[in-house]
């Protein structure tokens, strides 16, 4: 929809963590916008003191993952979870004989989880990985003013119920922030006779 308000082509989507979700980044790619989204830091393993999914390289020319000492981890089935495709990689036999197994899994061997589409994710990844400044420029544009109007909310909820309601009352807050963003630039004789045409 943005893209077709604005006729911008290629578009850039730059959202905070909490916003990270698979299909949604997937929707985005295939409708030709740029999805920017940091990975949540949600491992359990890593949680636990094993070596998690990111230390694992995927492999795409042999649809496999190389471990931290070298073994691969390939496809051994698939399962289908909340809707979405899961392929499953292991190597019983190398993690039964490596000595760092306890730095891995507690099981008899590690078990990498992949989803069918991930390569969009890995995709944005790397992207990510190429632009670092990308979430402190988002936070220098956009958290400043989300901020200011949540202030002049008084810093709570909206105050009507429905989306239609929520999405009036919030471009009227944008509106008046835009509004006093101009004044505060340009003053207000020339935003005056900028409305008067």
């Amino acid at each position: 929809a943005a893209q077709a308000e604005t006729g911008a082509a290629g578009m850039i989507a730059l959202a905070d963590r909490g916003y990270y979700e698979g299909e949604q980044i997937r929707s985005c790619a295939e409708a030709g916008i740029i999805p920017m989204v940091p990975k949540p830091n949600t491992s359990p393993a890593q949680a636990r003191g094993f070596w998690g999914k990111p230390a694992f390289v995927y492999q795409p020319e042999t649809d496999a993952y190389r471990c931290p000492v070298g073994a691969q981890l390939q496809k051994r089935h698939a399962t289908v979870e909340a809707g979405k495709l899961i392929n499953v990689y292991y190597n019983q036999k190398a993690c039964g004989a490596c000595a760092s197994r306890p730095l891995c899994t507690a099981g008899k061997e590690k078990r990498i989880r992949r989803w069918e589409h991930e390569a969009v994710l890995d995709e944005m990844e790397r992207r990510f990985n190429a632009m670092p400044e990308a979430m402190a420029v988002r936070r220098c544009t956009v958290e400043h003013v989300f901020g200011t109007i949540k202030g002049w909310m008084g810093a709570t909820h909206f105050r009507t119920r429905g989306l239609k309601n929520v999405a009036t009352e919030a471009s009227l807050a944008i509106l008046a922030y835009n509004i006093k963003r101009a004044i505060a630039v340009a003053g207000v004789g020339p935003i005056l006779k900028a409305i008067r045409g």
